[in-house]
């Protein structure tokens, strides 16, 4: 089982800044990203995930929502870290293939082959208008030129052969120029002529992650990507798109296994299930209810403003159209409210505490015990773990959850990293 551990922000819980033990203004400080880096490399995470948005969102006078340079600070953790894959999240919407296949590469050589790139099209309009757009494209263009940046991106990675750089100092040759080549990519978005200024990264290429679950997202990901990160909160469903998405892999080439399907999970683990329950209480006792229901409604495409909460979810939501961010968000948070029959004001407390993700609350053992059942049954290759609040629930999860993973047999906390291994089974 492979582990990830996703930072953005102060933690997967809307509220979670609000709480007495956070120090609301820590994002920012460079102490906070060091001290988790350190906290997961040290528990036997396979890699860290850096989210990123870019814009300033909605309502962000009652949450978090700033959000710095994820290279700035991988490029710092790579500094403080020895074994972790770094993996930071670039929009192909609106960065250069030659940029990004740079950039990337650079620290893929700083963090000595530990580096991955979170493929993302950017959805939200925000982002659109901040990089001159009135909005952004329709759905099927955004992954369209996905595919066409991230071709590039490759080709400027494969523009090096490893061994060009021969530093012959007594020849007065630094360099093989047969061993370089222009890549001359002319694509239906983006060209670029190479070779990439930076050599050939130490995995061969960095490791590519994407997290689309629509149509376009998925035959994307079944093309390029090694991980893919997925919003999943049911087991039968989990194990649908599991299947779905080593076959579609199997369609373009790839043997199944070099593609990992990572659900997101939030834990809430504590010696006791019931301390586990209280924390809960408390983390969503500080949530905003109106924030919370205007991101629902924007994401369910309905304006839930006049809705009483304690109701069940009105039986009309989720046929409006949803935004362009949530195609499938929308059935995970519709699926939820359904299945386990919350009122309106439960949904938002799921909502706030993980978006829709797998919500594992107990102790270590259940927990783990829940990994299991995903791990066992064919609906995860790993997981994505989201803390509510960091770094208290990172380390609560590291104390209490990763022995039992261990004493299963199901974790290697001292293993090589994912990364390394499977990088290597990717797409060429």
């Amino acid at each position: 089982m492979g582990l990830n551990a996703v930072i953005y922000g102060l933690g997967s819980h809307e509220a979670g800044w609000r709480m007495p033990e956070s120090n609301a203004l820590a994002s920012t400080d460079l102490g906070y990203w060091t001290d988790i880096a350190r906290r997961a490399e040290a528990g036997g995470f396979d890699a860290l995930f850096l989210g990123d948005v870019l814009a300033l969102q909605q309502s962000a006078d009652r949450h978090l929502s700033d959000a710095m340079d994820p290279f700035i600070i991988l490029s710092a953790l790579a500094a403080v870290t020895e074994r972790i894959g770094l993996i930071g999240t670039a929009s192909t919407s609106f960065d250069h293939p030659f940029h990004l296949a740079r950039r990337f590469a650079s620290l893929d050589h700083l963090s000595g082959g530990r580096a991955g790139w979170n493929v993302v099209t950017s959805s939200n309009a925000l982002e659109a208008h901040n990089f001159g757009l009135d909005a952004m494209p329709e759905h099927g263009e955004r992954y369209a030129r996905a595919a066409d940046v991230t071709a590039a991106v490759l080709a400027l990675w494969s523009s090096w052969q490893a061994d060009a750089r021969i530093a012959d100092k007594q020849a007065g040759r630094y360099l093989d120029l047969a061993k370089v080549r222009t890549v001359d990519h002319h694509g239906q978005f983006v060209r670029t002529r190479g070779p990439l200024n930076v050599p050939r990264s130490p995995q061969g290429r960095p490791l590519l992650a994407q997290a689309g679950a629509s149509e376009a997202g998925r035959d994307f990901a079944a093309r390029y990507a090694d991980l893919v990160f997925t919003v999943q909160a049911d087991l039968a469903e989990a194990q649908l798109f599991y299947r779905d998405m080593k076959a579609r892999a199997s369609r373009h080439g790839r043997p199944p296994e070099s593609l990992l399907i990572y659900p997101g999970i939030v834990p809430i683990a504590a010696p006791t299930r019931a301390q586990a329950e209280e924390r809960l209480v408390q983390l969503n006792g500080f949530m905003v209810p109106e924030h919370a229901l205007a991101k629902l409604s924007e994401f369910l495409g309905t304006d839930l403003s006049a809705a009483q909460l304690d109701d069940p979810l009105p039986p009309f939501v989720g046929a409006g159209a949803p935004s362009q961010s949530s195609q499938s968000r929308v059935a995970v948070l519709v699926g939820i409210a359904k299945r386990e029959g919350l009122s309106l004001r439960q949904l938002l407390m799921r909502l706030a505490s993980g978006r829709g993700h797998l919500l594992a609350v107990g102790t270590g053992a259940e927990i783990a015990a829940t990994m299991q059942e995903w791990f066992d049954q064919g609906a995860a290759d790993g997981f994505n773990v989201m803390a509510p609040l960091m770094p208290a629930d990172l380390q609560s999860f590291v104390d209490l959850v990763i022995p039992e993973l261990t004493a299963s047999g199901l974790f290697n906390a001292s293993g090589e990293t994912l990364l390394r291994q499977r990088v290597q089974l990717g797409p060429a």
